[in-house]
């Protein structure tokens, strides 16, 4: 993969800031590794108006690393509707046939995740779904058998981001201390979780 000049400088700063005595390295996914939050908008406008729905993008921007059945409750409750069981599934089926292998990396987070394999334990932590998940990181380059030893995704934990479940099941998984893990995160829910 090449790195841009810009590239360059933002892995340079991401280096800089995880020198030290770490454990692991935790990387949300959609909107970290993967440039594809757009694509997600996408989705579900699509799958929604399927449903009389007419979304506002922002809401989707604005809960950015939550469980989608958290998102799907917000919709129900924001716009009165009650959605069908299967629409997360129905808007995962949508963005895979559509968009996700139009999923780009996110260069320089995907050159820091792959730089420090074997210096620290990896993990992705996501609000999204482990099919969707293992997908977009196969798109974007990320070897998961050899590269990442701990995938947590949603459902997985009692509660989701914002809450810090997941994470912490991603330090339990790769036998390190929640302590001495960087978690590297795009959304105010994960920035959340990380804190906690």
């Amino acid at each position: 993969m090449e790195l841009s000049e810009s590239d360059l400088a933002k892995l340079k700063i991401l280096d800089e800031k995880t020198e030290g005595d770490y454990e692991a390295f935790l990387y949300d996914c959609d909107g970290t590794l993967a440039d594809n939050m757009g694509a997600h908008t996408l989705s579900y406008k699509e799958v929604l108006a399927n449903h009389g729905v007419d979304l506002d993008g922002n809401l989707i921007q604005e809960t950015a690393g939550w469980p989608e059945i958290k998102v799907f409750e917000l919709i129900n409750q924001k716009y009165g509707v009650t959605l069908p069981a299967s629409i997360s599934a129905d808007k995962s089926a949508v963005f895979a046939a559509k968009y996700v292998d139009q999923t780009r990396p996110i260069r320089f987070v995907v050159a820091h995740l792959q730089k420090n394999v074997g210096r620290v334990k990896i993990g992705v932590v996501s609000g999204g779904s482990r099919e969707h998940v293992l997908k977009t990181l196969s798109v974007i380059g990320v070897d998961v058998e050899k590269q990442v030893g701990a995938v947590v995704c949603a459902g997985e934990t009692p509660r989701g981001k914002p809450f810090p479940d997941p994470f912490l099941a991603a330090a339990k998984a790769l036998g390190a201390d929640p302590t001495k893990c960087v978690v590297f995160e795009d959304a105010d829910a994960g920035v959340a979780a990380a804190k906690e």
